[in-house]
């Protein structure tokens, strides 16, 4: 018999969080074993049960969380910044928050091409037998990065402040194949 475990006995074992901050908090969630060609396999193999392990098989989660994003942004009325080569995001912040009506909330997204560190899968041949086979290697690539800046009236930390902008740094959405 199997007991379920808490979500946050999940997290605790699975997610790292980090939080920065000075007059902003950014939100930076990562899943550690992810970070290395060993972990991308085994996520591959074992979690969605597939017997290769192509980058492949991300291209659906990555379609599936980018339109639930677009959905979400079109639901609220959110406004999007498609980001310039160069322009500075704390600048576009604080014109968009000068217009900002309400006392908190996601005050935009902002959207930008970035490179990143991506796994993709690169076809190998074995020397002996010359099958080819798939192989995960690391790389990088210019991926979308979504951001979202919101503003929270009452940040649990500071008391000082009428708002304070909270803005995650990142999600990257995509993976090279």
């Amino acid at each position: 018999m199997s007991i379920a475990s808490s979500v946050a006995q999940i997290l605790e074992k699975h997610v790292s969080l980090e939080v920065e901050g000075i007059d902003r908090m950014y939100l930076n969630v990562y899943v550690p074993r992810l970070q290395w060609e060993q972990g991308v396999v085994g996520f591959f193999q074992k979690h969605l049960g597939q017997p290769v392990a192509s980058s492949a098989l991300m291209a659906p989660r990555t379609r599936d969380f980018v339109a639930a994003v677009e959905r979400f942004v079109k639901a609220q009325a959110i406004p999007v910044v498609v980001f310039r080569k160069g322009q500075r995001k704390d600048e576009v912040m604080a014109e968009h928050r000068k217009r900002f009506q309400a006392s908190e909330g996601v005050v935009f997204m902002g959207k930008a091409q970035e490179k990143t560190p991506v796994f993709h899968t690169e076809k190998r041949r074995n020397p002996e037998t010359g099958r080819r086979y798939p192989w995960i290697v690391k790389s990088t690539a210019l991926v979308n990065h979504y951001y979202f800046y919101c503003l929270d009236a009452v940040p649990s930390f500071s008391s000082s402040a009428p708002t304070f902008p909270i803005t995650p740094k990142s999600v990257s959405t995509a993976t090279s194949t």
